[in-house]
């Protein structure tokens, strides 16, 4: 996996471990159920075992892979729109080009991300690049969906290209884990992205047998969700393993260890991606790739798609 990884992890700064502080008790272990997407990709929906209100302002967690795909097939997304949220592209493993109707778009790979704000609307592509469609290759990224407060769902489409040299670094207390920090704060550490909603989005890599400790704002829902390995999660030490994720309850403090034996292919231990945010609190009207306040809002999108309002992808751009 070739996100971001220090040689040294006794060198970065250490997460707050909130000593005194109860960790947060788990309330659910669910398992990720299978989907296919796109031209017929498949991708574990995190998010898709629990009452989503728990899960706010957060949509949606599409795992896509970890998948080796022989030349020709390899498979994506083509054009579609978007309206009222925010998409966060992480790809640890192999490529994905986009493109949009606003003229984003770049090639997304090995530890990178996109942060593209949908906002009043656009239309954009997800595919992969030529060289990984003819060579085939290992796959393996995150798509999360970032609700926004209805102040903010008209605003213009934006885009964030973080590379994986501006992650915030931190480790836990035992040097046993690395936590790559792409939005929010954690352990007085601060990741490069701008979140329109206040939120927290982290990679985390457990060592065999090691344990992470860290503060996490009272205020915000907290998930953890395994792409891979085994371990616990809260101080009750609860099994989970790639696949699951994991909702927590209250408290000032996250709890989670990697188990000391793995599988051969999960030899470097737990990786796990942690998420928190701010719940928005208001009605929710979702339909398909719209999500908005009120019915009426809906249909608009709808009508406003389908009369090109949200604009075109250009034709004729090569995919390398």
């Amino acid at each position: 996996m070739p996100a971001l990884t220090p040689a040294d992890t006794t060198i970065l700064p250490r997460v707050d471990p909130a000593d005194g502080e109860p960790a947060r008790p788990v309330v659910d272990v669910v398992d990720a159920p299978s989907f296919l997407e796109g031209e017929g990709f498949k991708v574990r929906r995190a998010t898709a075992g629990i009452n989503l209100s728990l899960a706010d302002p957060f949509l949606m967690l599409d795992h896509m892979g970890a998948v080796e795909y022989a030349p020709g097939e390899a498979k994506g997304a083509p054009d579609h729109p978007h309206r009222g949220f925010e998409t966060v592209t992480y790809m640890m493993d192999g490529k994905i080009r986009h493109r949009d109707s606003y003229g984003g778009g770049g090639i997304i790979t090995d530890g990178a991300t996109q942060w593209m704000t949908a906002g009043s609307g656009v239309v954009h592509s997800e595919m992969p690049t030529e060289d990984l469609l003819q060579g085939g290759g290992l796959f393996h990224g995150v798509q999360l969906w970032v609700n926004l407060p209805a102040a903010q769902k008209w605003m213009p489409p934006a885009y964030q290209d973080l590379e994986p040299a501006q992650v915030g670094l931190v480790t836990s207390q035992d040097a046993g884990a690395v936590v790559r920090l792409i939005a929010g704060d954690l352990g007085g550490m601060s990741g490069p992205g701008a979140t329109r909603t206040p939120i927290t989005y982290a990679h985390a890599t457990l060592a065999p047998g090691a344990r992470l400790r860290t503060r996490w704002r009272p205020e915000f829902n907290a998930l953890a969700y395994v792409l891979s390995g085994r371990g616990n999660v809260g101080a009750e030490r609860r099994p989970i393993h790639e696949g699951q994720l994991a909702v927590f309850g209250s408290g000032a403090a996250i709890e989670l260890g990697s188990d000391a034996t793995q599988d051969e292919k999960d030899r470097a231990g737990v990786e796990v991606l942690l998420l928190g945010g701010l719940p928005i609190r208001e009605q929710v009207s979702w339909y398909g790739p719209f999500v908005m306040n009120t019915k009426e809002e809906i249909i608009e999108a709808i009508e406003d798609y389908q009369a090109g309002r949200m604009g075109s992808i250009p034709p004729g751009l090569s995919r390398t």
